[in-house]
Parts: C-alpha cells; structure tokens; sequence
C-alpha cells in the first residue's frame, strides 16, 4: 500500500524551513514525500536540493494554483492514497496511520481530514477546516470548531470520527483512484473552495467523506493570502457559486441562485465597510465572471450529474437553514449549538 504526501509549494521557503523537518520525521515511514512548486521566485527549490536532495520535487515552469498544480503534479504520481498537505503545517506523531487505518475499513470513504488546530492558538481549531466541514442550503462554509469568525477551543468536544460534508485541502486524504477518476480538482477555481466541490462530486457518486479526531496537525493558514484580500474573496464567491451550479439538484437551482443573489448584495456592504471597495467590487466581478462562462459551467454540470450523481443517494451533512442568519442575527457562534434536526 504506497501513501503519497504531497506539498503544493508556491514561495514557501520559510514554511518549508519550518515545517518539512517533522513532515519527514513522522511520516518517513509510511508514505512518500513529494514537493510540487508552482514555479516559485524565492529559492524554494535550491533549499530544499540542498537540505533535503532526498525529497523528490517537481517543477512548474508556472504558477498553475493550487486545484490545477495539484492535479498536474498528481498525475505523475502513483499511490493508493494521496496527502494533500499546505506547507504551512505542523504535523505530528501518528498523523498518518490513523486516517489510513479507517478509510481501509470502509470502501465508501472516498476522502478525510485530521483534527486541525491552530499553529498560533494551539488550544483553538483553525479557521480552514477545523474539526470537518459542513455547507448550509445555499453554500455557505462553516465547520465543527468554526463558524464564520469565530473559532471554538478544542475541549476534545469534537473527538468523535463522523460523516462530514467536505474535508479541507489544507491536509486532505483522498484514495488516488477516486480522485483520478472523479476528475480531480476544477482547473477553474484556480484557488479556494476546489475541495469541497471534489468532496460534494464524490458524495455525488455515493461516497463518503469522513473527520478524525485520532489524528491532529497545527495550521498557520492565511500564508499565500490574508482572509481580508480582495482577490481571496473573489475566488471564493466566484468558486461558491460555480460549485452551486455545478452540483445543486434541478429543483433547488433556481431558489438557491435567487436568494443568493440576494445575500451577497448584502455582504457587498458588510465588505464595502469591512474592507473598503475592491472587496465589495469582488462580489460583483465574481457574478459577472459566472455568468459570462455560464455554458462552460452548464457543460461540467452536465457532466457531473450524467457521470456521478446517483439520483437515489440523498445528500447527507447539508444544512438546512442559512447559517449567516443564525450567525449574525441569532448570534449563534459554535456549531454544537447548531440543532442536529436541521442537518439532512
């Protein structure tokens, strides 16, 4: 059973000074360690042929972002299970067997995420994934340990393996010939939300995405783009909703792109005060880039649903309310406190 950790790096030395030296430590012993670099300018590469000659790398000529870096740099690989890991991640002992012991006993496990904590606030979830991901009916992100701004203190409240929606791609578990045959990541998004659209393609086709608490790493996050970026918002409403598109039933598509309409003319606002204009232009270049491509979208939606969905397999770990309206008018912060009744 060969296992793959693959980095994406992109002018990431000073992650790789950090971080690599454990990442080879605890996992030399069970998986192949593998940097791909998206054509970086500072000397990513001359660091590690110098220290590390043993890593194998692979070389871009350009930065092709993180779903189409990893997708190049995935298919010159052969492995059972791939790794997905930032470079800016503090691993630990036993990161590995553990995820790879529960997704060989279940076939149905297509991918998994560890317990993700904050490098900065050790005793707190990180903002990217913390303890497994989960969307509400009109996309929007939130996890167990994090909802929106606000990050829970591990308490160990969250130490159950469960089905979750979607499994960050800051330390993503995926079996290879899934991943492959799926179609890997969505070249498009270039940046941000691709892993939860893979996750919600192979919960399309009948499998299951899966949290572990028996694993744990630590996330600086934010090192390419801070959270307030223009450009971090763009792609992330851009994405959201070609993913929307791309995955939502008929009979909720045209609902969910009304009131989403509806809800990010609100966040314009919020961002325009927030973090001036270009954050709240980005809501609107993100709907004109949409739509502009809409028949491009419409032919992967087709593709995705004639290859993939199994009509029969209802979605499971949807919910079914908008968490930005139980957030920031119900003031409701964990998502323990979230009600189990509203979760498909």
């Amino acid at each position: 059973m060969k296992t793959a950790v693959v980095i994406l790096n992109w002018n990431g030395q000073k992650f790789l000074e950090k971080f690599l030296p454990n990442v080879i430590k605890y996992s030399k012993n069970y998986a192949e360690i593998i940097i791909a670099d998206n054509a970086s300018t500072d000397n990513s590469i001359s660091f590690l042929q110098k220290n590390f000659p043993e890593i194998k790398i692979i070389k871009f000529d350009e930065n092709f972002g993180f779903a189409e870096g990893y997708n190049k740099a995935l298919e010159q690989i052969d492995a059972k299970y791939f790794i997905l890991l930032n470079s800016d991640v503090d691993v630990t002992k036993h990161w590995i067997e553990p995820v790879i012991e529960m997704m060989e006993k279940d076939e149905k496990i297509a991918a998994c995420q560890p317990k993700i904590l904050s490098y900065s606030e050790p005793e707190k979830f990180e903002y990217a994934g913390a303890a497994g991901g989960f969307i509400d009916k009109f996309g929007f992100p939130f996890c167990r340990g994090r909802v929106f701004q606000s990050l829970e203190i591990d308490n160990g409240q969250y130490d159950d393996a469960t089905e979750i929606f979607w499994a960050t791609g800051a330390c993503l578990f995926v079996k290879a010939e899934l991943y492959k045959n799926i179609g890997g990541f969505d070249n498009d998004f270039f940046a941000h939300m691709e892993e939860i659209d893979l996750c919600w393609r192979l919960k399309n086709a009948g499998f299951k995405i899966i949290y572990c608490p028996d694993s744990k790493i630590y996330h600086v996050g934010g090192g390419t783009l801070p959270k307030s970026s223009y450009i971090k918002n763009y792609l992330n409403i851009r994405n959201n909703i070609i993913m929307l598109y791309k995955n939502l039933p008929k009979n909720r598509l045209i609902y969910t792109f009304f009131v989403r309409i509806i809800l990010d003319f609100i966040a314009s606002f919020k961002f325009l005060f927030d973090s001036g204009f270009l954050s709240f232009f980005a809501v609107y270049k993100a709907h004109f880039n949409f739509y502009r491509n809409i028949k491009k979208h419409t032919v992967k939606r087709k593709n995705n649903f004639y290859t993939y969905r199994k009509e029969k397999n209802k979605l499971s770990k949807i919910y079914n309310r908008n968490i930005a309206i139980d957030y920031f008018l119900l003031n409701i912060r964990k998502f323990s406190d979230l009600k189990t009744k509203n979760f498909n």
